[in-house]
C-alpha cells in the first residue's frame, strides 16, 4: 500500500494578475480501499479577468464531474468526458458574455488511486516523472514546438514556419472544438519514491537539469515547490508567466505522515487558509467591460490549427483524427490514499464466424450540460451470422464475407477539426454483409483476367495475393462490385458512409474501434509503430478484427464509399441510405491508408479523391445487400 503526500502553489511572475487556477482533494472516502485525490491545473488565457475566469470555471467543473463519476473502473473515459464539460462551460459562457470572447485555458489533471496515476491533458502544461534521478515528460505538449518535435521524432521533419513561435498554442479549451486530447487508456503504476510534478508553462523557465537538482535537494513536497517557484522567481525573467506548481511524493502507507484534515487555500494567495469544514465558496469574478488588448495566446492557437490543416498531407499526423465544489480549494500539503501475421493461404479458405460483444458505449458531449442522445442501440441480432463466400460463375470465389447486424449509432465527430465529420447525428441500418478484408490484389485480378481490364500499376508488392489492391479510381472499385453481382448472382456494392462507419465502429463511439488512442500493432500506418514500413500495404489480416470481424478498416488502403462528397452532414440521412446530392465529381474514401497519419485512421474520418482518379493508397471493401 502506497500513499500520495501533496502540496501546491503559485507566483505571479512578472505579471500584475493571476490567471492560473489550480486543485488537489480528496476523492470518495478517505478510509476505503477506492479512495483517491485529483489534482488539476489549469492555465487561463484571454487578459486579466477572462483568463481568470475560464481557469477558474474549467476547475469548477471538471472537479464536478470527476467528483460525481468517482470511483468508476474507467476513469480515463471519465477524466476525457471531463474536459469535454469543462470546455462547454466556456462555451455557455461565452455565448453569454460577450466581453469574455477569446478567453480559453490549458489544463492538465490526475486522479491517483490504488497506488495509480491517471490523467488528461489539453495544451502546453506539464505532467512529469521524477523516478530514479530520471526527469520523464508524460504528457503530450500541444505547443507548435512540440508539434515540431514529434515530427523530427518520427523521422519526417517539417522546418518551423517564419513568425511563429515554438510557445503558440494548438490545442486548448476555449469553447470549440478541440483540436487534441491526451488521455491515455492505461494507467501509469507507481512505486514508492516516485515523485510527479503537474505545472503551468510558467515553469519552463527552468531547464531539465535545475528542476531535478531542486527536486533532490527538496526532500518534502511543500519544500520542493517552495523551491521551484523561488528559483523560477530569482530567474527574473523579464516576462515571467503565471507559475504553478502541484509536487505529488509516492511513499510507502506505513511510513506516511499522519493524515491532516485538508485545508482550503485561495488561489490568488495560497498562505490564507481557512478549515475545510465549512467552505465559504468564492463566486466568479464580474465580467469586465470589453477589452482591447488581444488575447495573450488566442491567435498563436488559430494560426497554429491553420498551419496544421496545412500541413496535414504532408505529416500532421498527430492530430486526431475531471476540488471541492468551489473555485479555488487546494490543500496545503496533505496527504491522501491513493488507492501475425497469418496471411490467407489462398481464396478458399474459410474462416470461422467472428461472434463477439459490442464494445460499451460512452457519452460524448460538446457542451456543458452536452446532449444526451440515447446511447446506440445494442445490435439487433441479424437472420443471417458467420462468414461465407459466394461461389462465381466462371470459377473460384468471391471475397470473404461476414454478416452485420442492423442497429443504431452516432455517426460522425463533434470534436474533429474537419467540419465535414459534422454534425454528429442518429442512424440506424439494416442487416448487411461487408467483406472481412480489404479486397486482394488476387480478388480482383480475377475480375481483370475475366474482362479484360488492365491490372492497375502495383508497386514493390504486385506478386504479393494477399496484399490490398490499390491504385483504384471509383470506377474501377464500382466496376468491380457489378461484375461480383453479375458472377454471384447476388447484389454487391460499394458501401454507403453510413454503413461503412457503423461497420467500423462495430459498436464503438471512440476515435478508433480500439480506443481513443492510436496504440501500437493495432493498424498499418505512417506513425502506427508496428515496425512495418509505411511506404508499401502490407498483408491483409496482419492485425485483429473489430468485434464485427472485419480486418484493416484503419490503415493498410483506403477505401472507396459510395456516396458523392457532401462537405457535412447537414441533411444526410438517418437510415444509412446514399447521401444524395453533393460533388458527383468527388467521391468519399474511408479508412486512411499505410501513409496516412493517425487522423486519416479514424472511424469518422473522411477523404476525398476524384472519382476517374485513384491513388497508392486507394482500394475498396464491397458489401452484400441480400
Amino acid at each position: 500500500m502506497i500513499s500520495f503526500d501533496i502540496s501546491g502553489s503559485q507566483i505571479d511572475g512578472a505579471r500584475d494578475y493571476q490567471e492560473d487556477a489550480f486543485l488537489i482533494t480528496h476523492l470518495g472516502d478517505a478510509d476505503a480501499d477506492a479512495a483517491g485525490s485529483l489534482v488539476i491545473v489549469a492555465d487561463g488565457m484571454g487578459g486579466h479577468a477572462a483568463g481568470n475566469v475560464a481557469s477558474n470555471m474549467a476547475v469548477q467543473t471538471f472537479n464536478r464531474h470527476i467528483s460525481k463519476n468517482f470511483p468508476n473502473e474507467n476513469i480515463s473515459n471519465v477524466l476525457y468526458e471531463a474536459v469535454l464539460q469543462a470546455n462547454g462551460s466556456i462555451t455557455a459562457t461565452v455565448s453569454e458574455t460577450a466581453a469574455l470572447k477569446g478567453m480559453g485555458c490549458t489544463l492538465v489533471a490526475c486522479v491517483l488511486e490504488r497506488g495509480q496515476l491517471r490523467w488528461v491533458s489539453v495544451g502546453d502544461s506539464h505532467l512529469y516523472l521524477l523516478r530514479d534521478g530520471d526527469l520523464q515528460k508524460k504528457n503530450a505538449d500541444h505547443s507548435y514546438g512540440g508539434f515540431l518535435d514529434r515530427m523530427a521524432e518520427a523521422g519526417t521533419p517539417v522546418e518551423a514556419e517564419a513568425g511563429f513561435s515554438r510557445n503558440m498554442l494548438m490545442s486548448a479549451l476555449t469553447g470549440d472544438d478541440i483540436a487534441e486530447i491526451d488521455c491515455p487508456e492505461t494507467a501509469l503504476p507507481l512505486k514508492p519514491g516516485d515523485r510527479v510534478i503537474l505545472s503551468s508553462d510558467g515553469l519552463d523557465t527552468l531547464d531539465r537539469q535545475e528542476i531535478i537538482a531542486i527536486c533532490r535537494a527538496q526532500p518534502t513536497p511543500r519544500g520542493c515547490v517552495e523551491a521551484l517557484l523561488k528559483a523560477v522567481d530569482d530567474a527574473g525573467a523579464p516576462r515571467q508567466d503565471n507559475t504553478t506548481v502541484i509536487v505529488v511524493d509516492v511513499i510507502e502507507k506505513a511510513d506516511a505522515a499522519a493524515e491532516k484534515a485538508p485545508t482550503l487555500v485561495s488561489f490568488e494567495d495560497p498562505e490564507k487558509t481557512r478549515p475545510a469544514a465549512s467552505p465559504a465558496p468564492r463566486p466568479l469574478p464580474t465580467p469586465p467591460p470589453v477589452v482591447e488588448e488581444p488575447p495573450r495566446r488566442y491567435g498563436a492557437l488559430v494560426a497554429g490549427v491553420l498551419l496544421v490543416l496545412a500541413l496535414a498531407g504532408g505529416g500532421a499526423w498527430w492530430f486526431m483524427n475531471q476540488k471541492s465544489a468551489e473555485i479555488g480549494a487546494a490543500p496545503a500539503g496533505g496527504t491522501a490514499d491513493a488507492g501475425k501475421d497469418e496471411p490467407l493461404e489462398d481464396e478458399v479458405i474459410e474462416l470461422e464466424p467472428v461472434e463477439r460483444e459490442p464494445v460499451a458505449q460512452g457519452e460524448v458531449g460538446k457542451t456543458g450540460e452536452p446532449p444526451q442522445p440515447p446511447p446506440p442501440a445494442e445490435p439487433k441480432v441479424a437472420a443471417k451470422k458467420g462468414s461465407f463466400r459466394d461461389g462465381l460463375r466462371g470459377g473460384g470465389q468471391g471475397p470473404q464475407m461476414v454478416w452485420v447486424p442492423g442497429g443504431s449509432f452516432v455517426m460522425g465527430n463533434p470534436l474533429s477539426l474537419n467540419a465535414n465529420e459534422r454534425p454528429e447525428h442518429n442512424v440506424t441500418v439494416k442487416p448487411f454483409a461487408i467483406s472481412a478484408y480489404e479486397v486482394t490484389v488476387a480478388d480482383y485480378r480475377r475480375f481483370a483476367t475475366a474482362t479484360g481490364v488492365k491490372m492497375p500499376r502495383l508497386g514493390p508488392l504486385a506478386d504479393q495475393d494477399n496484399v490490398p489492391m490499390t491504385f483504384l479510381s471509383w470506377n474501377d472499385a464500382l466496376a468491380y462490385t457489378k461484375w461480383l453481382s453479375q458472377q454471384t448472382g447476388k447484389k454487391y456494392a460499394l458501401p454507403t458512409e453510413a454503413q461503412w462507419e457503423y461497420a467500423a465502429r462495430a459498436g464503438t463511439n471512440t476515435p478508433y474501434w480500439w480506443g481513443r488512442g492510436l496504440g501500437k500493432n493495432n493498424a498499418h500506418c505512417f506513425a502506427c509503430d508496428t515496425g512495418l514500413d509505411p511506404r508499401q500495404p502490407t498483408t491483409v489480416g496482419r492485425f485483429k478484427p473489430n468485434a464485427f470481424g472485419l480486418y484493416d478498416t484503419a490503415g493498410n488502403a483506403q477505401e472507396w464509399v459510395r456516396d458523392c462528397y457532401n462537405p457535412s452532414y447537414d441533411g444526410a440521412p438517418d437510415d444509412g441510405s446514399v447521401f444524395e446530392g453533393g460533388d458527383c465529381g468527388q467521391r468519399v474514401l474511408r479508412g486512411g491508408g499505410y501513409g496516412s497519419g493517425p487522423d486519416k485512421l479514424t472511424n469518422s474520418a473522411r477523404d476525398t479523391l476524384r472519382s476517374d482518379r485513384g491513388n497508392d493508397q486507394s482500394g475498396l471493401r464491397v458489401i452484400r445487400l441480400d
